[in-house]
């Protein structure tokens, strides 16, 4: 199952990414009786919030999001206008915000940055079940 989201670079579209994210994963647990549990629904809005605040924040104009799920996880997939790789900042507990790349790679099974022609697609897996599975990755 999968969707694709076009949301524009308003002060809105982090919430309805959001809510896309909940009701695809609702729509999966209902239609395909996937084992969507109550962390992966969290820790995915949470990732599509994350991911959706920076593409706002650094890149003009519109971004793109899809949603892909299998039997064990759900992959957000964010496009943004923007080509640069954001790259996580070391640890300093007196830094005030900028922790979003450190907070996406904590909860997902799989980072995975690439740069396009035109921006640039990050695409995160989270685990279904209620604990992370295998080894996390993150490549660029």
């Amino acid at each position: 199952m999968r969707a694709g989201y076009a949301l524009q670079g308003d002060d809105a579209c982090i919430a309805d990414a959001r809510h896309h994210a909940a009701a695809f994963l609702d729509r999966a647990r209902a239609e395909h009786q996937l084992p969507v549990s109550a962390d992966a629904r969290d820790l995915t809005q949470l990732v599509v919030s994350e991911l959706v605040t920076n593409a706002r924040k650094y890149a003009p104009g519109p971004v793109l999001m899809e949603m892909r799920v299998s039997v064990r996880a759900v992959d957000v997939v964010v496009w943004d206008s923007d080509p640069t790789v954001p790259a996580a900042r070391g640890s300093d507990p007196s830094r005030v915000g900028q922790h979003g790349l450190e907070i996406v790679h904590a909860v997902t099974e799989h980072l995975f940055i690439e740069q396009e022609p035109v921006g640039k697609r990050i695409t995160a897996r989270i685990s279904l079940s209620d604990t992370l599975s295998g080894s996390r990755t993150c490549r660029s």
